[in-house]
């Protein structure tokens, strides 16, 4: 038996990336998955890996008639919906005065309001369905903050705090709400920011300093991670976690060393 058995999910930005990783997981682990995205021959690509128990459905997460439409094809496919995992997002490195606000407000309303209308979307079937359990991907910098992340930050600052508010408001639903803040992004939504004849992956790899072996490891494999947290949440096995922010960042929250200080 997987440990997800028994659970169908909605998986926004499924068609690459970290939301792609969790799609797969998830029909690894017996879920049946709706992979959401506007990517439409991506995603349906993985859903056509994935077989039976994966289906793709075209969804703008700022859009409210996608988000009515995707919820009523799951139920219709699947017969109910108990997980979403709102994974999708955008990324914009500007400094303050280069960030228009079209792309500060356009940040935001995928980040922050397209997590908004997913969780909204969702509380009605999750009451049918008996229970529920909501993942939202918040981020590293939505725990701290770096200089050309003003847009960025904000959005990942503010789903993290429409998680704590969700997870009071819907636990008498018996619906959980939890966030991962992963310091790994995708390649591909880091690529367009790297300087041409530099190697995504080794700018990937040295993001998460403090853990030797990390340098190692491939963005694949700490998108999986990712993954493989998210699953959890969205598990039975985490029925005491509600309301968390759950860091997946190879230690960059938790300080900094100091060189020449013992223990360096």
């Amino acid at each position: 038996m997987g440990m997800l058995d028994g659970k169908v999910a909605i998986v926004t930005g499924a068609a690459r990336g970290t939301g792609e990783a969790t799609a797969r997981l998830f029909v690894e682990e017996g879920a049946k998955v709706v992979l959401a995205d506007i990517r439409d021959d991506l995603g349906e690509g993985v859903a056509r890996e994935l077989g039976d128990g994966a289906y793709y459905v075209h969804l703008d997460v700022t859009s409210e008639t996608d988000w009515r439409r995707a919820v009523e094809e799951t139920i219709a496919r699947f017969g109910f919906l108990n997980v979403l995992v709102n994974n999708a997002g955008i990324l914009l490195l500007a400094a303050i005065p280069d960030t228009a606000l079209a792309e500060f407000e356009r940040v935001v309303r995928v980040n922050q309001i397209g997590t908004f209308l997913g969780i909204k979307a969702v509380v009605g079937p999750m009451q049918e369905a008996g229970a529920g359990a909501i993942v939202n991907v918040s981020s590293v910098d939505g725990l701290s903050a770096k200089n050309g992340l003003i847009a960025y930050a904000s959005s990942k600052w503010a789903v993290r705090g429409m998680t704590r508010v969700a997870a009071l408001e819907l636990g008498k639903f018996g619906i959980r709400v939890n966030a991962v803040c992963p310091e790994a992004g995708s390649a591909e939504m880091i690529a367009p920011y790297v300087p041409p004849g530099v190697d995504v992956e080794q700018v990937i790899a040295h993001g998460q300093p403090h853990l030797a072996p990390q340098k190692t490891r491939s963005s694949r494999e700490k998108m999986d991670d990712i993954a493989r947290f998210v699953a959890f949440l969205a598990s039975d096995a985490s029925a005491s976690c509600t309301g968390g922010d759950f860091p997946i960042d190879g230690g960059n929250t938790a300080g900094k060393v100091v060189r020449g200080a013992p223990g360096a």
